[in-house]
């Protein structure tokens, strides 16, 4: 082992976006845009993309680690 903890660059990029992306999705819900919004329809949209974006981030942590631990 050569101590560090990252094989490449690009796996903590992955990762920091990664976590990004999780991120930016709680955010969205919190915003609460179903209340902000004027139709049904719309709240619905925002509340799947902000829940799509939760899951496209964290499957990019997962792809990045590959199942390893972190030390």
């Amino acid at each position: 082992m050569d101590g560090t903890l990252f094989a490449d660059r690009l796996e903590v990029l992955g990762l920091v976006m990664g976590a990004f992306l999780v991120l930016v999705g709680l955010g969205a819900l919190v915003g609460l845009p179903w209340q902000t919004s004027r139709t049904l329809l719309v709240g619905l949209v925002q509340v799947i993309g902000a829940l799509l974006a939760i899951a496209v981030g964290a499957g990019l942590a997962l792809l990045t680690r590959d199942g390893q631990p972190l030390a």
